[in-house]
């Protein structure tokens, strides 16, 4: 089981409202819901970070297209399903 710790934050008054209507109609803690909404607020928050580094790191690296290069694979690929579909 993992440690926790407390966190106090401040909120507004209709949020901590809907907060325990939503406790109350799944049966769970406020604390509980709570926590579940900032793990995935920190997920998703630190995989956009890690997507944007990977990205200066090709830069970087010179793992790169340039974008005129990029459209014309995109618009041939866009031709081609139109000549498939008919």
């Amino acid at each position: 089981m993992n440690a926790s710790t407390t966190m106090t934050i401040r909120v507004p008054a209709e949020l901590k409202e809907k907060l325990g209507r939503l406790a109350q109609s799944t049966r769970r803690s406020r604390s509980y819901l709570a926590a579940e909404a900032v793990a995935a607020y920190v997920e998703h928050e630190l995989a956009i970070i890690e997507g944007v580094q990977r990205g200066l790191a090709d830069v970087a690296a010179g793992r790169v297209t340039a974008h005129d290069d990029a459209m014309d694979r995109v618009d041939a690929l866009i031709a081609e399903a139109r000549n498939r579909k008919g």
